[in-house]
């Protein structure tokens, strides 16, 4: 792996999930209340031996820059890297990227600097644990030019994917991109030959649905990218090659999820505090990782809390938690009850930052007040919630916008920085 190259597209704008990406982009929301969706992929290249990473960024970037920044640096041994490339005018070129293969073009210069034998490129905003090293074997056994990462979905999530049609070596046939069509759908199901003999047993219908995860070799990244007019791998680039270019499929069997809305992203985290979870974030030997703080150990006095997790630098004084998450610096005041609630944390604890903003720094404490009532919510970091608060789900209200919270997909969310004051009722 050390003649590969990684290209995580990072620069998402994230609409649907909305509040979430009003101040960050899609791959910086936090995700299990210490990590960022981007560690993610970003673990996954480093615990599969993929060194040389490129995060390209455009959109509301400067909260992820300064994460990659603050967290990964390898040392002066070892020739690998994190490196950001941000959308940049040149000589030849001065707009924006408009879409997933054109940033990637717009960089070359950059990411081709190195020799590679095969260029990956990821995502910024998936949940899963994969080995690259895996992928890249299979794109070389099978002497592909382009090998696509697959996951068997089922019908009703479909839609929201690209599909492909296989043969039963795996050479893909046909792609397309979030079909909307009935019968188009239907006509991309699964052989199941093809995941048996990758040794994934599936029930049921199943359909091919791309990951997000490409690899090139090299020189045919770059003639495809020659058409400036192709402008996103998914709706143009892939569809166009299958014609012209050995098109691979690699069905992957583990956990993976496309987290790109709030239902998702809620029941996601909300997995994580079950027992078993699928999705298995104290599994041995593939570490992810984060950003490293000095904070003291979580401090939980005369509380209840049950079927939960609790980041460090917690304060929970006389409160019941119940399936929460309480991401860093988060604190709880006494009497409060919390029940499927997703705590961000907090950036910093009272009077150590200065917000600049004299109705917060007049207003309640940083995290949740006492004796409030809160569920099925999702409180971004930095919130200020009074004394007597009350956030209850409304059954009959899927979609709503607010100056203090929003309501997507049933799930109420407290947008960061938000100040909600004592006996308010939402």
């Amino acid at each position: 792996m050390k003649n590969v190259t990684a290209i995580i597209l990072g620069g998402g704008r994230g609409t649907r999930l909305f509040p979430l990406t009003l101040q960050r982009s899609k791959p910086a929301v936090g995700f299990a209340g210490k990590y960022r969706l981007i560690d993610i992929p970003i673990s996954n290249c480093i615990n599969s031996g993929l060194k040389k990473v490129f995060v390209l960024t455009q959109f509301l970037s400067a909260s992820m820059h300064r994460h990659i920044m603050q967290t990964y640096a390898f040392d002066t041994f070892t020739d690998g890297f994190v490196d950001i490339l941000a959308a940049e005018q040149t000589p030849d070129r001065d707009a924006w990227f408009q879409g997933t293969s054109d940033a990637v073009r717009a960089t070359l210069n950059h990411t081709m600097y190195y020799d590679s034998d095969e260029i990956v490129i990821l995502g910024g905003d998936h949940l899963y644990r994969m080995d690259y090293s895996d992928l890249v074997r299979h794109h070389r056994k099978t002497g592909a030019d382009i090998t696509l990462g697959v996951y068997p979905v089922v019908r009703n999530e479909a839609s929201r994917m690209g599909l492909m049609r296989a043969d039963d070596e795996g050479r893909v046939v046909e792609f397309v991109e979030k079909p909307t069509d009935d019968k188009v759908i239907d006509s991309f199901k699964a052989p199941t030959e093809l995941f048996a003999a990758h040794g994934i047993n599936v029930e049921g219908d199943k359909y091919l649905a791309s990951m997000g995860i490409y690899v090139f070799s090299p020189n045919v990244l770059r003639d495809l990218l020659a058409d400036e007019s192709k402008t996103d791998f998914g709706k143009e680039v892939i569809p166009d090659a299958i014609a012209d270019y050995k098109v691979v499929a690699y069905p992957f069997s583990g956990y993976w999820r496309d987290i790109g809305t709030i239902g998702a992203f809620f029941e996601a985290n909300m997995e994580l505090v079950r027992k078993d979870p699928e999705f298995n974030l104290y599994q041995g030997g593939w570490p992810f990782y984060t950003r490293t703080r000095s904070l003291p150990p979580s401090s939980i006095i005369n509380s209840e809390i049950n079927n939960s997790l609790v980041v460090e630098g917690s304060l929970v004084v006389g409160a019941t938690i119940n399936n929460c998450i309480l991401g860093i610096r988060s604190r709880v005041g006494e009497g409060s009850v919390l029940k499927d609630v997703i705590m961000q944390g907090n950036d910093f604890y009272d009077g150590e930052h200065n917000l600049g903003d004299q109705e917060q720094n007049q207003g309640p404490p940083l995290g949740v007040g006492k004796n409030c009532r809160i569920e099925r919510c999702i409180i971004d970091k930095n919130v200020h919630i009074g004394d007597n608060v009350v956030i209850m789900p409304k059954p009959d209200v899927t979609e709503y916008e607010g100056q203090r919270r929003w309501i997507r997909d049933g799930i109420t969310v407290i947008p960061k920085g938000t100040v909600i004051p004592s006996g308010t009722v939402l």
